[in-house]
């Protein structure tokens, strides 16, 4: 007698992967609204009009079903990202990049919340490393692509895009009226001058 697969094992169903998109939009809403700590499993069951057991067949804890969440959000950032600066082209990489990150987290204020909330309340095994070393190799194709060298610290000029891109961020979550996107383009002019100059 062949025994049933585990839920994990076998394929899912076109109505369980839209209940755990559902459960994921539901969580990440919660947790822009009530932080971590404000967001339990009987609230994103009654957000998604499900009972609590039925949020445990699709997710095993709250942690589980935030940090699907939070891999979602950061899976469309990175989309969207990546995207923007490969249609660019290799010469406009940094821009493109500055643009899209902060026009996404913009455009999209319950993901930026549900990023900080995650990274402030759960472990996270990213490597930290990794944005700066993306955004290091999109200059030095830049540079290179404009006929100059890629040596130099990129390093820490991406670490302190990065820094500027978290507070152009941080200031819109504090201010909803401060003006992000004409933020992102001093931003830009200043890499510029930093790049090719």
């Amino acid at each position: 007698m062949a025994s049933t697969p585990a839920p994990d094992e076998r394929p899912l169903t076109f109505t369980e992967r839209a209940r755990r998109a559902q459960l994921i939009e539901v969580t990440i809403d919660l947790v822009a609204a009530n932080g971590y700590a404000g967001t339990s499993l009987a609230r994103i069951a009654q957000g998604a009009q499900i009972t609590k057991a039925a949020v445990l067949y699709h997710y095993p804890s709250k942690d589980a079903v935030v940090q699907a969440a939070y891999q979602h959000v950061l899976v469309s950032l990175v989309t969207t990202v990546g995207s923007a600066v490969e249609r660019a082209g290799p010469g406009e990489g940094p821009a493109a990049y500055i643009r899209s990150m902060i026009g996404h987290l913009r455009e999209h204020p319950h993901h930026t919340r549900m990023i900080v909330e995650a990274v402030t309340n759960q472990h996270q095994d990213d490597d930290r490393s990794q944005r700066w070393r993306n955004l290091a190799e999109i200059m030095a194709v830049a540079r290179r692509e404009r006929g100059l060298a890629a040596d130099g610290n990129l390093r820490t000029t991406a670490i302190m895009i990065g820094g500027a891109i978290n507070g152009i961020v941080g200031e819109r979550m504090a201010d909803p009226d401060y003006d992000t996107a004409a933020a992102a383009e001093e931003l830009v002019q200043m890499t510029e001058l930093v790049l090719f100059a």
